[in-house]
């Protein structure tokens, strides 16, 4: 290769790179005089940058906007801590005055972030970042503390609001994105307070969407990036290159406990629901009425569907918003808002971003035909829970059930049809002692089946000291003998 093939192919190369930097940069366009090109190269026109703004890309003037709206909360707890687990013996205990066990208060923190979204100091973060915490402070990007409260703390969605007092001061904001126009592909900057060191912004791409099994929050469905995000990340900003909230950081794999390149963000059309939820009660999620499977490539091909893909529903609420739609079991929802659903969560993400009374359009495949179907949403009904601590001589002493609804089963995390009686804690009790966990469902005590709370306890009262009882545990049937 002569020096004039290597001078034309230096100078595409820089042109390529001072054209891509030039969208970001917005560097006033001047037309370069062209240079020669060599007879091997191609007959576009190669051009040299003029300037150094041709030539650089930077991200810095989003950063300046989009960094002062990006805090890093503090929490603080107060533990009690064994001072020896030796004198906790009971034995010991009564030379130290008969008191309980011999502890000591300790101050445990945590560290995460949080984003601005309204100037009056409301702010966005997860819900793990601040649970148990009792003292929770918020600090600006420039070094002002403030204290906040919590607003709102949903569990499901591992997202949580505070607010601080503003004092009549408005502060910046970060303006949330459509999550939904986020493609993979597109640039972002995560930007939180990584190990404490200090706010930091780190750049990569959208790598996925839609991820759905990462087990961080009930509505799983998260913008995944290689971004870097380390523990501290959590609640901090996933920004676009327009400067707008695409998501908030909540999780990582890593086998090390640092950034490996796989980090996932709450969808910002989740957050905005949280947000109008704070500012009306509470978070009512809508509900759709019917729980599935996704298909994978045998149920496929045994439903006649050309390729894998969708939900197939195996259980429907009667007279719920999938019932009155005309939805039966083995339909297939294929796409909701024309959006594709992969797996139940998927489904369940996109009925969480609507609101009750909304009436999002589903496509459906049932028997070989596809058809667009209009589902009502409503929000989960609640009958009487009737919640109770067993009592007496029984394997399920000491344990909290309740009556189950759609409402119950959601707070609880189970399957949004089920019914019956649940263990919504088993505490430190024979119910424990005897292996019953949460989310328990009492199916039959002796061939009696349980309906209800009155039904377990008249059962349990009239077993004449031997129980065989049958419980529901994530759709499996199990089943208990005792004699006592």
């Amino acid at each position: 290769m002569n020096r004039s093939t290597l001078m034309a192919t230096a100078s595409v190369l820089v042109l390529g790179v001072a054209a891509y930097a030039f969208s970001f940069s917005q560097a006033p366009a001047k037309a370069p005089p062209p240079v020669v090109s060599s007879r091997l190269a191609t007959d576009r026109p190669s051009t040299v940058p003029q300037n150094m703004a041709q030539v650089q890309m930077t991200f810095a003037p989003i950063v300046k906007r989009v960094a002062p709206a990006v805090v890093n909360v503090y929490t603080r707890s107060v533990v009690q801590q064994p001072v020896n687990p030796f004198f906790n013996d009971p034995f010991f205990r009564q030379f130290f005055g008969g008191g309980g066990a011999l502890s000591r208060q300790r101050v445990q923190q945590s560290l995460g972030s949080g984003v601005i979204v309204r100037g009056d100091g409301t702010i966005l973060t997860n819900n793990h970042v601040i649970q148990g915490g009792t003292d929770i402070v918020v600090a600006l990007s420039d070094k002002r503390e403030f204290k906040a409260k919590v607003v709102l703390a949903d569990p499901r969605t591992d997202l949580a609001v505070l607010k601080i007092d503003s004092k009549g001061e408005t502060f910046p904001t970060l303006p949330l994105a459509d999550s939904d126009r986020v493609q993979v592909g597109d640039l972002v900057l995560a930007v939180g307070d990584p190990f404490g060191v200090g706010q930091t912004v780190t750049m990569g791409i959208v790598s996925a969407l839609a991820r759905t099994q990462v087990s961080a929050s009930d509505y799983q469905f998260f913008i995944q990036t290689d971004a870097a995000i380390n523990p501290g990340n959590s609640g901090g900003a996933l920004v676009t290159t327009d400067g707008k909230l695409a998501g908030i950081n909540t999780s990582i794999v890593s086998n090390s406990g640092g950034s490996v390149g796989i980090g996932f963000a709450i969808p910002s059309n989740m957050a905005k629901r949280i947000l109008e939820g704070a500012g009306s009660g509470g978070v009512k999620l809508a509900w759709f009425g019917a729980d599935g499977q996704a298909v994978n490539s045998d149920i496929a091909h045994s439903i006649g569907l050309s390729r894998p893909g969708g939900v197939l529903l195996k259980s429907v609420y009667p007279g719920g918003p999938a019932d009155k739609a005309g939805l039966s079991v083995g339909d297939v929802v294929l796409a909701i808002d024309g959006v594709p659903v992969d797996d139940m969560q998927g489904l369940n993400y996109r009925i969480a971003t609507h609101k009750a009374g909304d009436a999002p359009s589903m496509k459906v495949s049932a028997d070989g035909h596809v058809r667009d179907v209009s589902v009502k949403l409503a929000l989960p009904p609640d009958t009487p829970r009737q919640a109770t601590t067993i009592g007496g001589r029984n394997p399920l002493t000491g344990a909290r059930v309740e009556n189950l609804s759609p409402a119950a089963a959601l707070d609880l995390e189970l399957e949004p049809t089920a019914t019956g009686v649940v263990v919504v804690s088993p505490g430190r009790s024979i119910a424990a002692n005897q292996g019953f966990a949460q989310g328990d469902i009492i199916r039959s005590v002796n061939g009696n089946a349980i309906r209800n709370v009155g039904d377990l306890n008249r059962a349990l009262g009239q077993a004449g000291g031997h129980w065989d009882m049958v419980v529901d545990r994530g759709g499996r049937q199990l089943t208990l003998s005792v004699d006592g």
